[in-house]
C-alpha cells in the first residue's frame, strides 16, 4: 500500500516515514501544501496522512482542492490544535479520519489499515485469499496454514493484490504501490520479485496476465 505523508516538520515527517515503512506502506512525503496537492493530484495514492497546519498552501485547502476534482483517496487529518469545531471543518472538507497531536504512532497504523481495508472493501484485519491468509495486524502471511517467511516487497505485493483481488493490476500500477519510489519502478525488477514470491507460494497463486498485469488466480481469489 502507499502512503503520502504530508507534515512540515522534519523530525516527525521521518519517524513517520519509517514508522509506516516498519509497518508495510511504501511512503512518500512531502512538506507543503503546494507539493502535498501536486503529488495527490499526479500521483495514485492508497491513503494520505495530512497535517493541516502546512507552509504554502495549508492542509484543508489541498484537500478541499483534491476533494473538488473527485480525488476521493482515504486521508487521515493530523492538527496541533484539535479542538472540535476543527474537526467539524476537516470532516465536512472531506476527510476520512481525524487525530490531535500529539498521537501514538500504534494508533495511526491502526487506523491507516482500517482506511485502506474500507477502501478495497475489507472489512476484516485478516484477509481470506484462497489457500492464502494475510493477518495486516502482524504482516504475516500463511498458506494452507503453513507460515511463510517473505520479505517486506514479498509482503507489500501480496498484500497489495489480496486488496485488489476482483481484477488484474497493471505492472506499473503494481511496482507503484509496491515500491512507491519512482527510481525502482523496473519492470525486471518487479518480474523478478514476482518470481521469487512463486518460488515460496507455488507457482500457481499469482497469475499473470500478458499484455494487462498481474491478479490472484481464480483458485486463489
Amino acid at each position: 500500500m502507499r502512503v503520502l505523508v504530508v507534515e512540515d516538520d522534519a523530525v516527525l515527517r521521518t519517524d513517520l516515514a519509517q514508522a509506516l515503512g516498519a509497518s508495510g506502506f511504501a511512503v512518500e512525503a512531502a512538506a507543503d501544501g503546494e507539493a502535498a496537492w501536486f503529488l495527490g493530484d499526479t500521483e495514485t495514492f492508497d491513503a494520505v496522512v495530512l497535517d493541516l497546519g502546512l507552509p504554502v498552501r495549508d492542509g484543508l485547502s489541498v484537500l478541499k482542492l483534491w476533494r473538488a476534482t473527485g480525488n476521493r483517496t482515504p486521508v487521515i487529518v493530523l492538527s496541533a490544535r484539535g479542538t472540535w469545531m476543527e474537526r467539524v471543518e476537516g470532516i465536512d472538507a472531506g476527510a476520512d479520519d481525524y487525530m490531535a497531536k500529539p498521537f501514538e504512532m500504534v494508533e495511526l497504523v491502526s487506523r491507516l489499515r482500517a482506511l485502506t481495508r474500507r477502501a478495497a472493501g475489507q472489512a476484516a484485519a485478516v484477509l481470506q485469499a484462497g489457500r492464502l491468509v494475510i493477518d495486516t495486524r502482524r504482516m504475516s502471511v500463511a498458506l494452507e496454514g503453513r507460515a511463510l517467511d517473505l520479505s517486506p516487497l514479498e509482503y507489500r505485493l501480496l498484500h497489495y493484490l489480496a486488496h485488489h483481488a476482483e481484477r488484474v493490476i497493471p505492472p506499473a500500477e503494481l511496482a507503484e504501490h509496491v515500491y512507491g519510489d519512482a527510481d525502482a519502478r523496473d519492470p525486471n525488477a518487479l518480474e523478478a520479485l514476482i518470481a521469487r514470491l512463486r518460488r515460496k507460494i507455488g507457482p500457481d497463486v499469482i497469475e499473470t496476465r500478458r499484455g494487462f498485469g498481474y491478479g490472484l488466480a481464480a483458485t486463489s481469489a
